[in-house]
């Protein structure tokens, strides 16, 4: 292994306020490191046409019908993420925005780009988390890299 096993670094984030923990993490992996850092947001939509049936989606996939909606979801979470790149000092270039499942594009980025480690937030799970399954779980089947989840949420709080 060499001197830098950490060479690219893929941090996930959601611009949720509880989520500092795990872009502070990710800053002091890149730090430690001298790694290059990575910001990625992935904006997940499930159109209005879409049914919730048992537990279950019920839909086939289709784009919505107005496309306004994925244009300005994907510009609010640019502006989101060019504040965070500018506060955390991550240049333009490595920001990234994607639309689409949140796990699978996290995945296909970080294949993409040839990362060694990928940071997401880990979070308590609710009924809906538990039938579908985490994004770090399903991470986690996946041969990309290493995985670093970092515990947010009310079990963070305690330590």
């Amino acid at each position: 292994m060499s001197e830098h096993p950490y060479q690219h670094i893929l941090l996930a984030v959601d611009f949720a306020p509880e989520s500092e923990v795990v872009v502070q993490r990710a800053v002091a992996m890149r730090e430690r490191f001298n790694a290059r850092l990575t910001l990625l947001n992935v904006v997940e939509y499930i159109a209005p046409e879409t049914e919730l049936a048992g537990g279950a989606f019920m839909a086939e996939p289709v784009l919505p019908s107005d496309l306004d909606l994925e244009h300005e979801l994907v510009d609010v979470a640019r502006k989101e993420l060019d504040g965070l790149g500018e506060r955390i000092g991550v240049p333009q270039a490595d920001r990234i925005v994607e639309f689409g499942p949140t796990g699978r594009s996290i995945e296909h980025v970080a294949r993409d780009l040839g990362v060694d480690l990928i940071i997401v937030g880990a979070r308590d799970h609710t009924w809906l988390g538990n039938l579908f399954g985490s994004i770090t779980r399903s991470l986690l089947r996946h041969e990309v890299c290493d995985l670093l989840a970092v515990r947010i949420g009310a079990q963070a709080d305690e330590t």
